[in-house]
């Protein structure tokens, strides 16, 4: 077993080139307020305004900001597509080599965790880091500005600004943990989607259609409410911010009126406050609160992205074994022996111990034992699915190593004990896409399940095999691993759960497979099927 990887943390967002150019965006608004300001400060005093060299510095501004926006935008969600595909990268490289569940949760959490939940951390990288940086640089610059005209307004904004983030980050903490919850439970649905979805054959077997359906009701409204208490929080704290925000443009507001008015004489440097210099607070005022409001809105997505990160982490903090290889095309090789020495498999509550094997080319194996001994465990090792925590595993005298086992899987066929099937055609099910050998077909008697398909070798099969019965699906899974002729057959319970004809189709077409100078490992408790074999291993369970 791999040693267990050392947690990583969700990499926080830099201030990369689209979260600088955000704030060029910001300070550009300076600027078309100060032109702004300057015209209506003009026709108050009654001085004559330039309207063409006015609108075009406005408009040129405008179409500048707008060009930088989109520009920021677009950097922005190259880095945030980027940083997503490489954790989804992560995961799926990382799942697709074991095959040994998680204790993080099934198939349904690491689904949801590589599509939905890491979607959500798409608006914190979108809009967390532009907003972070925006908050350090623009409230300062405008709060200079402010209190370069009057000390008075930038005391208002000095006492209004920083209780937002203040009360965002109270209601934050409680965002987040609704946050959490809910992610959990959108990887529990998942869970049981999944699970009801593979065992749908035989809840219909059983008439467990309505309780499966108030499971999914429950489960369903359980993550609504969860859902629905993360935004009653996003609404509480959307009020909180308009509040503030509103008060301190508000106060800006009456002071400059009044100053206007000649009714404060207080709050500037000595000299009165100007028509020009109280419009340009008035509009730069709403934008002191705007980075603010920004980093507010993006603090509930960085309360999702943070339960997605503990998830994150705790996936990753969970150590699997990882099977060898690269799961590469590569030649196959030209079996000559097989060889297992001194092989034990440590399992969480026990170690499984396996008797020393040489398995030669043309034998016939039957690997016997009680349910639980590790036989399917054995065969898994000879595959190379499974590294042995100690011993070795040899073909041909070399050990199978990360570097050969490719190979050696290419020579080998592979038929389960429950069939797995992929949405498409029973042909793609046998031959991944090659045309099927009509000889693979009549030694494993699939020839006749053909016949009684509508569509022939066409059929599209669900997952569970839809429109094959058990012993069909058995046949089409021994058609698929004989397929490319391997040397060396890996069956698992062939003839499990399987009436006394079905089983006796299938052990013929094991013996005319071994007869034609396969090599055949299998592992059984029918005894029709023992007494086929050349040798017979016996596994024990340890007392």
């Amino acid at each position: 077993m791999n040693p267990p990887e050392k947690p990583k943390k969700l990499a926080p967002p830099t201030a990369g080139f689209g979260a600088v150019l955000s704030i060029f965006v910001s300070l550009m608004w300076l600027a078309q307020a100060y032109v702004i300001a300057g015209v209506l400060a003009a026709l108050l005093s009654g001085s004559a305004v330039d309207v063409w060299g006015v609108s075009l510095t406005f408009l040129g501004l405008g179409i500048a900001r707008a060009l930088l926006n989109q520009r920021a935008q677009a950097a922005l969600t190259r880095t945030a597509e980027c940083h997503i595909q490489k954790l989804r990268e992560e995961i799926i490289a990382r799942e697709a080599t074991t095959d040994e569940v998680s204790s993080f949760g099934g198939a349904g959490s690491i689904a949801a965790l590589t599509t939905e939940k890491l979607d959500a951390v798409r608006p914190f990288l979108l809009r967390y880091a532009p907003a972070r940086l925006r908050v350090m640089v623009v409230p300062l610059i405008i709060l200079t500005i402010t209190a370069w005209h009057s000390w008075a307004a930038a005391v208002v904004l000095i006492a209004a600004g920083p209780l937002i983030p203040v009360f965002m980050a109270l209601v934050g903490w409680a965002a987040k943990e609704a946050s959490a919850r809910q992610m959990v439970e959108i990887g529990s649905l998942n869970d049981l989607l999944a699970d009801r979805l593979a065992a749908l054959a035989d809840l219909t077997l059983i008439g467990a259609g309505p309780q499966v359906i108030q499971g999914f009701e429950t489960a369903s409204d359980t993550l609504r409410r969860k859902t629905m208490a993360v935004l009653r929080i996003a609404f509480l704290s959307s009020t909180v911010l308009e509040l503030f925000s509103a008060l301190g443009v508000a106060m800006i507001a009456v002071w400059v009126g009044f100053a206007l008015l000649g009714e404060i004489t207080w709050g500037t440097w000595g000299a009165p406050l100007t028509p020009f210099a109280g419009i340009y607070l008035l509009l730069l005022a709403p934008d002191f609160f705007q980075p603010l409001r920004d980093l507010a809105a993006a603090w509930h997505d960085k309360s999702a992205a943070d339960a997605v990160q503990e998830e994150l982490v705790s996936w990753r903090s969970h150590a699997r074994k990882t099977m060898l290889g690269k799961g590469a095309s590569a030649p196959a090789v030209a079996f000559d022996s097989l060889m297992l020495r001194g092989v034990e498999v440590e399992h969480a509550d026990r170690t499984l111990r396996y008797p020393n094997l040489k398995i030669q080319s043309g034998d016939c194996f039957a690997i016997v034992g009680p349910s639980g001994v590790g036989k399917t465990t054995l065969l898994r090792v000879i595959a190379g699915l499974e590294q042995p925590t100690r011993g070795t595993v040899t073909v041909n005298d070399a050990r199978v190593t990360d570097a050969s086992v490719d190979s050696w899987r290419a020579s080998l066929g592979w038929m389960p004990q429950t069939p797995r099937f992929l949405g498409r055609s029973l042909r793609h099910n046998i031959g991944f896409g090659a045309e099927l050998d009509a000889e693979v077909l009549r030694l494993a008697q699939v020839s006749p399940v053909l016949s009684t398909l509508p569509a022939k070798e066409l059929t599209q099969l669900g997952e569970t095999g839809a429109g094959l019965s058990g012993g069909e699906a058995r046949r089409v899974m021994l058609a698929r691993a004989l397929h490319r002729g391997p040397a060396v057959l890996l069956v698992d319970e062939p003839t499990a759960d399987l009436d006394a004809d079905t089983a006796r189709d299938i052990i013929d077409a094991l013996l005319s497979y071994v007869a034609g100078g396969g090599t055949l490992i299998t592992t059984t408790h029918d005894p029709r099927l023992m007494n086929q074999m050349q040798k017979i291993i016996q596994l024990e369970a340890e007392a």
